[in-house]
């Protein structure tokens, strides 16, 4: 395998600006050290401004003012904008929400996933970039659509999608012919529960506008369909693509969006890439306290990054991008202020520090029009330079001088799992209760004990090499994912909820978790309210989340009021509830300890990662902080050759 390199871009639109500008832009961006820059994703009405009406001629010019100028540049497809004429073709094309509302024209991502008149349409588009630039030098990489999944727009619950649905469960549950079975899907459902029993595939509706809670089968099984589509949408402009160009092609996922499989929608792609927002994620996605928002509010969650960072490497099988980094305040978030002087540069170095091949920064200029004109840029409106400019060209100079990457394995291995994200939500059995955030959580001690972590999807089956794994929350766990982890030469950790239900969401039968070699059983579980943890006899609580635990296996941490809370076997460990930040640092920990991993104990906002030649260390604080015999001065990256 060849060993990463770094390099910075930025996502322009020339499509915003006069022609007269594009070649002074291109070459202040060589200047600045930026060698890749993303364009054409949103340009579908300028590239087809009525149907049929092509016009290239605007983009040719500025891929090559572009790549005169030494820039490479990744081609976007233009497919999350449809433009205004393509509703009066399609005018069922648009995705409907849960509440039965049509997500109308005038923003972005109106389409259904379901819709084959849309898909056509795509196609076309697809064919007509890749046929025309799939030989061009200066394209050297491909983005598929953009930011799949973001506005909740993964799952429709439109006529199209209905009509897909049921197809997509007569292949699920085939029968003779192409009837498929709807007995076993009443069998595997438990429909015989509320007479909710179908007599044929027409029959079943989508999960939304029902008088309580629908079947927890049936509501899964739409969002495996909903993922599916996604899946099948990417694959179609990939196979397009792949047949004309040689350039590698990604898509650009987003932060804590998992109601689709990214890892398959990875497997069409090269590499993964994913857009970076620290601050506008810090208040509804990182999952952090008020203190936290506030001790945080110019730096963004010191963890959240990190694992999406981790995560999309994982999902590019080694290969991670950031396509979009936040270099200024955004537009879009709770509150939006600006960053900290030097945290764009702590941002972009992080992300090489997981393994980040390029950081590319959102975007080039402020737009002065439409939905982000407050969304700062590298530039301003005027094109004077905005302060993140500067931040940009201190990293590169920074890449240059820097040393030669190795990637390096972790000997931490966290396992996510898309499906156990979608059990969750649909049955969360608890207000605020999330597969992502018992997983962040877990990440989050193992970061505070200094660790780097690999991030595993649930179909990895050889974990040679890591000395801890962790595979919490995965409601479902195939019987082979058991057999791999219980000899693995690794202390593992599984649980809470872990293998709590069969793949067609029943609760299997022996209980779970049915661990081959750990006598542990879930008696029965229940919820917490949070001001009603269940405090632990050696620090901290269960929040959230708690199971009574029976079985021969060895107790190795019990609630205050005497209950298993942590049971082993061996090197396998039962984890009965969702720790807080206390428990679940201390618990990995003493995992670490017995599977011989050094910790340190970091401070909040203290952070180390290393490569296979170096060991980085972020000061996420505004104060200097002596960790480990090192003085890390305040909003720093610290840089060690190992």
């Amino acid at each position: 395998m060849t060993e990463p390199t770094r390099s910075l871009g930025c996502c322009y639109y020339p499509e915003h600006w006069p022609r007269s500008l594009w070649a002074e832009d291109a070459r202040r961006m060589a200047e600045t050290g930026l060698t890749w820059v993303r364009i054409g994703e949103f340009a579908w009405s300028k590239l087809e401004p009525t149907p049929g009406d092509l016009r290239f001629d605007w983009l040719d010019e500025a891929i090559w003012t572009l790549g005169d100028a030494g820039l490479r540049i990744v081609l976007g497809t233009p497919t999350a904008t449809p433009p205004r004429w393509m509703l009066d073709r399609h005018p069922d094309m648009l995705a409907v929400d849960a509440t039965g509302h049509p997500r109308k024209f005038g923003s972005r991502r109106h389409y259904c996933f379901s819709h084959a008149g849309y898909a056509a349409e795509s196609d076309r588009i697809v064919t007509l970039l890749a046929d025309r630039y799939g030989r061009n030098d200066h394209v050297a990489a491909w983005q598929t659509d953009n930011e799949y999944g973001c506005h909740d727009t993964t799952i429709s619950y439109s006529d199209a999608a209905r009509a897909a649905f049921r197809r997509w469960l007569r292949a699920r549950y085939p029968g003779t012919g192409n009837d498929g079975d709807i007995d076993a899907l009443n069998a595997a459902w438990g429909n015989v529960f509320w007479s909710m029993e179908y007599r044929d595939f027409d029959e079943i509706d989508l999960p939304n506008l029902t008088v309580t809670e629908p079947n927890p089968a049936h509501a899964l099984a739409f969002r495996r369909f909903s993922s599916d589509q996604v899946v099948a949408f990417n694959r179609r402009q990939a196979d397009i693509i792949r047949a004309r160009s040689t350039a590698p092609i990604t898509h650009n996922y987003m932060g804590r969006i998992t109601d689709f499989d990214h890892f398959a929608v990875g497997r069409d792609l090269d590499f993964a890439s994913w857009d970076s927002y620290p601050l506008g994620f810090l208040e509804d996605r990182a999952g952090a306290t008020p203190d936290q928002q506030r001790a945080f509010a110019r730096q963004g969650d010191p963890d959240f990054q990190a694992f999406h960072h981790d995560l999309y490497r994982a999902v590019g099988r080694g290969r991670m991008w950031v396509m979009e980094q936040q270099p200024g305040p955004v537009n879009w978030a709770p509150h939006n202020p600006a960053p900290l002087p030097g945290m764009v540069r702590l941002w972009s170095w992080e992300a090489f520090a997981h393994g980040a091949e390029c950081v590319s920064y959102f975007r080039w200029r402020q737009a002065p029009f439409a939905q982000e004109q407050l969304h700062a840029g590298l530039l301003r409106p005027d094109s004077q330079p905005a302060p993140g400019l500067e931040e940009a060209a201190q990293v590169a100079r920074e890449i240059a001088q820097a040393p030669a990457v190795s990637a390096k394995s972790a000997e931490v291995a966290l396992i996510f799992d898309y499906d156990a994200d979608a059990a969750w939500a649909v049955q969360p059995h608890g207000a605020g209760l999330s597969y992502f955030g018992l997983v962040l959580d877990l990440y989050k001690a193992m970061r505070g004990l200094g660790l780097s972590v690999d991030i595993l999807p649930a179909t990895t089956r050889d974990f040679t090499g890591y000395r801890l794994i962790a595979a919490p929350g995965l409601m479902h766990m195939p019987g082979d994912l058991k057999s791999a982890l219980a000899p693995a030469e690794a202390e593992v950790l599984i649980g809470p909820r872990s293998g709590a239900r069969d793949g067609e969401f029943s609760i299997p039968v022996p209980l779970p978790p049915d661990f081959p070699g750990l006598d542990v059983t879930i008696a029965h579980i229940e919820s917490l309210r949070p001001d009603c943890p269940a405090p632990l006899d050696q620090g901290g609580a269960f929040t959230g989340y708690c199971e009574t635990l029976d079985g021969g296996a060895k107790v190795v941490e019990r609630t205050a009021t005497g209950a298993p809370a942590l049971m082993r076997a061996g090197r396998v460990s039962y984890l009965g509830g969702w720790p807080d930040p206390v428990a679940a640092r201390r618990i990995i920990a003493g995992l670490c300890a017995r599977a011989g991993l050094d910790t340190v104990e970091l401070p909040d906002g203290i952070r180390r990662r290393d490569t296979g030649t170096e060991r980085f260390w972020f000061n996420h604080t505004e104060r200097a902080v002596r960790v480990a015999g090192r003085d890390l001065p305040p909003i720093s990256v610290t840089r060690e050759l190992l």
